[in-house]
């Protein structure tokens, strides 16, 4: 790709982040649809996957313009790295399609032991109690990653927030998770 439309496709990005210029998304949309389906297809995709998936990267595009910065990579590079973020966690929704029914880790297991069940339920309070102290912004990040099962870029794209700012929030959040838990358990084994 030249510099020249490299700089171009950049521009249009900029005015449909900045003005919302519907004339600028269409033409990135014609530049970009046809190689970004073409890609999703040559990584395993079946067509009509591909058009929706590229339907949600253009989207991504409308809504996040903004947050593409033409000094770190081309628009090319940002939008495949979106689309193949997108094709990830999809492939990850999807993962019932990949399970064998009679695959052993699912078939049914054996009743828990009653002090295993009461364990367990002491540990889930202890953890309930220590996300009580998180701060709120990193409580919250913490909820959608393990309660809601949202990768962190799914979360950086809900929130708005940059992907470093979500994983770094999250990190923090477990480090002080495990030490009140940490401190937790010295108290109990001192009760």
């Amino acid at each position: 790709m030249s510099d020249d439309l490299k700089e171009r496709l950049a521009g249009l990005a900029e005015a449909v982040s900045l003005r919302r210029d519907q004339a600028a998304f269409a033409e990135l949309f014609d530049y970009f649809a046809p190689r970004l389906k073409s890609y999703l297809q040559r990584l395993g995709m079946e067509s009509f996957q591909a058009e929706e998936m590229v339907q949600e990267v253009m989207i991504v595009l409308w809504h996040k313009a903004g947050l593409f910065d033409p000094t770190k990579s081309s628009l090319a590079t940002w939008l495949f790295r979106v689309a193949r973020n997108r094709r990830i966690d999809a492939l990850r929704r999807d993962k019932s399609a990949l399970l064998d029914p009679d695959d052993p880790a699912l078939q049914p297991s054996q009743p828990e032991a009653a002090d295993d069940i009461v364990e367990a339920e002491e540990r889930d309070e202890r953890v309930r109690k220590a996300m009580l102290d998180l701060p709120e912004e990193q409580a919250i990040l913490v909820r959608q990653a393990f309660f809601l099962g949202k990768s962190h870029s799914q979360i950086a794209d809900d929130t708005g927030l940059p992907l470093g700012t979500v994983k770094s929030r999250i990190r923090l959040a477990f480090s002080r998770l495990r030490r009140s838990l940490e401190n937790d358990d010295g108290d109990m084994t001192m009760h």
